[in-house]
């Protein structure tokens, strides 16, 4: 059987008969003097049997994917169109393609998800078919936790026959971890802490700190933890869907030797996020809120080769396609209108099918810009996979505009209702608010072709 030995650097065996170079997963480049040509042979434990001195002891290596947090079925509540909704469920769906891609190009043994792989326990049965067979497409081992949002427990999704069917026969590959208890593989040892209520008042890492013996169970295969939930206080922040949402199912990983462990992939956190070299919060893979708070880094996964002993490399690889951008401008003049519109072009690109907004606007604009601002809003809304807008602008109507209702000998009337709006725009109250609205519907009459 080969086995994936971690081999870092050149190692020569005590007698100088043989040495060795870091090769590819399962094998290793072995080099003998005698043969200036290396070839690939597999290598056991204590190295090849040609060499009659003790080879060097190496430590087992596995390389796989972690990932979490991919809420297949997520509504997405706050986009009003329902194209564009669907346009949303559909790419956390095809981000699976992309998962899939990036752990066969990284030689991955296996994936796991960090919990709430459904947004909901009740997903739809047309969301649990159609991750079960984009799961199944991987074509990799799938190791998942449940989390907040799909939590396990009697009863649950993962309980229910036509997901037990679907997955059976589309996703063969896909193992749920609904029980504390380790899971060995053939390279490496699972330690899931699943979730089994959406809110947990115990530490679901508790039950690691319980176990004995783990200096000598399971040899030299590297132990992966697999937890969802908060960190010292730091965990997922609420989106538009989640106004309520707060700190729960709080991980004390500070109470956690890590010595017997070499990873923590953890969950619930939607940015990528190392917590100390061995933990790390992969993020979604694919995003699905505004960004919030600069220390938030979404849409990627994380490659990880960890060896027993020794801290893990981790590698991001951004896999997200649809843009979440927030942009704030102030209007400090009419100009600034095509200013904005540039800004709003070079965001988007050719991709704005693609994006999502979330645009504040301050300051204030005269009539013909305003009026040119809500043409722009409106196009954006329609191009847009969705704009959300926080207006601030209010209406300063130029001097020369103002003259122009004022000054019409040609309708006297309009003239004096004009006169008599201007007077009312030095009221700081509701008053001046109407003067101001009524006179752009004015200028907006008096400038109709």
């Amino acid at each position: 059987m080969r086995l994936p030995w971690a081999f870092r650097g050149s190692y020569t065996c005590p007698d100088g008969t043989h040495s060795a170079k870091p090769g590819r997963v399962g094998r290793l480049t072995v080099g003998f003097e005698r043969d200036p040509d290396p070839g690939l042979v597999d290598v056991p434990r204590h190295g090849p049997p040609q060499c009659p001195s003790p080879w060097v002891v190496l430590s087992m290596m596995t390389r796989f994917i972690h990932t979490a947090d991919w809420q297949l079925g997520k509504p997405f509540a706050g986009v009003e169109d329902d194209d564009k909704r669907a346009s949303l469920r559909e790419e956390r769906l095809a981000v699976l393609k992309r998962i899939g891609e990036r752990a066969r190009a990284h030689q991955a043994e296996f994936v796991v998800v960090a919990g709430d792989l459904f947004d909901s326990p009740s997903a739809t049965l047309s969301v649990v078919s159609a991750a079960c067979r984009a799961i199944g497409a991987m074509q990799i081992p799938v190791f998942a936790i449940p989390g907040n949002h799909d939590h396990g427990g009697p009863g649950s999704l993962w309980d229910q026959d036509f997901f037990r069917r679907e997955r059976e026969q589309l996703a063969p590959n896909l193992t749920v971890l609904l029980t504390p208890e380790p899971v060995e593989l053939e390279t490496a040892v699972l330690f899931p802490c699943p979730l089994l209520r959406r809110r947990e008042s115990a530490d679901p890492t508790a039950w690691l700190r319980s176990m004995t013996g783990l200096d000598t169970r399971y040899g030299d295969k590297p132990r992966i933890v697999l937890a969802h939930g908060s960190v010292h206080g730091f965990g997922a922040l609420p989106d538009d869907e989640e106004s309520n949402a707060g700190i729960t199912n709080y991980l004390d990983l500070s109470r956690l030797d890590e010595q017997p462990f070499d990873y923590v992939a953890l969950g619930d956190w939607h940015g990528t996020k190392p917590i100390s070299a061995k933990a790390w919060y992969a993020g979604t893979p694919e995003l699905d809120r505004f960004v919030k708070g600069e220390d938030h880094d979404p849409g990627n996964i994380l490659a990880v080769e960890a060896s027993r002993g020794q801290n893990p490399e981790v590698q991001r690889l951004k896999t997200a396609a649809i843009g979440w951008h927030e942009l704030g401008f102030h209007f400090t003049g009419d100009a600034g209108v095509g200013l904005l519109e540039a800004r709003v072009d070079d965001t988007n690109g050719n991709w704005a099918d693609r994006n999502l907004l979330w645009l504040h606007l301050s300051g204030a604009l005269g009539f013909d810009a305003a009026n040119r601002l809500e043409q722009l809003l409106e196009s954006w809304k329609a191009r847009l996979l969705r704009l959300k807008l926080d207006n601030q602008t209010t209406l300063a109507p130029s001097a020369a505009e103002l003259d122009d209702l004022a000054r019409r000998p040609g309708d006297p009337l309009i003239s004096r209702v004009a006169a008599r709006l201007i007077e009312d725009l030095e009221d700081p109250g509701e008053t001046g608010a109407i003067a101001r609205a009524a006179l752009r519907e004015l200028h907006a009459a008096c400038n109709r072709p």
